[in-house]
């Protein structure tokens, strides 16, 4: 009975990618108990989510500094990218949430970022949203200070996500260049206005390397740079690669792109961070099977 509505289940992808399909991109709020408002997000939902009698792997796309839930729509052609590679049948049907953060994706001076997204925003998109709540068909992406939440995320809750992608990745060590605007956001400036080096140290993604390094989980994590970034982030990158290699070979790809730390970078580096993303993750399943899927190797 499962083998047929497995079999049925691939039958209507297979059929979904071959026609003209456009998902769907709408904006919502629920209350956040952590950050004691509304927490915004921006949803994109394949084509045929509402009668699929399907549910999805869902990938969580995070912004960079000083942005929000719309940017990855409004300056990353997300949709476009996301509408056509469903389309060609490069990657399956797929809900993306693209949340928005007042701080560095972490629990900052100014609100507890990481918290609010860690427990009120996951259970709130698999309590509403037809997303299978487990680690095999969850991801999370993100640009520049996305990308250093991202790395921060899959090295101290590596039993949350199959495989993530961090493009031109804000995670400097072991601070910040000057330029940086984390030197200037509320997430990192202290009470008298003064940024806080200790704070990001305990943070950044060296402080969470050893516990990821020592436990089980394994999250590829691919990584793009634009080669005349004004922050150095391949350098940077090329670091973080070194550290997690020998751990997991051949799972930490760098991609350089010509260009700096901007959009033209990041719209380049989406579609291959797609196409590496669901290498691991799970394609959609019917609605109910509770089968579990074998992880990724």
């Amino acid at each position: 009975m499962k083998e047929g509505l497995r079999c049925c289940a691939m039958l209507l992808l297979v059929m979904l990618a071959g026609q003209a399909l456009a998902g769907q991109v709408t904006h919502h709020r629920f209350h956040s108990e952590t950050l004691g408002r509304d927490y915004p997000y921006t949803l994109y939902l394949p084509d045929g989510f509402h009668e699929s009698g399907l549910e999805y792997p869902v990938l969580y796309l995070l912004h960079g500094s000083f942005g929000d839930d719309q940017d990855w729509v409004n300056r990353g052609a997300l949709k476009a990218v996301a509408d056509r590679w469903i389309r060609q049948g490069r990657i399956p049907p797929t809900v993306i949430v693209m949340p928005g953060s007042q701080s560095w994706w972490i629990d900052g001076h100014n609100e507890k970022a990481r918290s609010a997204f860690l427990d009120d925003l996951l259970p709130h998109v698999e309590a509403l949203w037809r997303v299978v709540p487990e680690r095999e068909w969850r991801a999370v992406a993100g640009l520049s200070a996305g990308g250093y939440g991202t790395v921060n995320f899959i090295l101290e809750r590596p039993e949350l996500f199959a495989a993530a992608a961090a493009l031109s990745p804000a995670s400097y060590h072991p601070v910040p260049p000057a330029n940086s605007t984390a030197r200037e956001h509320a997430a990192f400036l202290t009470p008298e206005g003064r940024f806080d080096a200790d704070l990001w140290q305990r943070l950044n993604y060296p402080a969470y390397l050893d516990s990821y390094l020592d436990q089980e989980y394994v999250v590829p994590l691919y990584l793009s740079a634009g080669s005349h970034d004004a922050f150095d982030a391949v350098h940077h990158a090329r670091k973080l690669q070194l550290a997690l290699e020998e751990h997991q070979p051949g799972q930490v790809p760098l991609e350089v792109f010509r260009g700096g730390h901007t959009w033209r970078v990041w719209r380049a580096s989406l579609p291959g961070a797609l196409a590496f993303l669901f290498r691991y993750l799970q394609p959609p399943r019917p609605l109910g099977d509770a089968t579990h899927a074998m992880p990724a190797p």
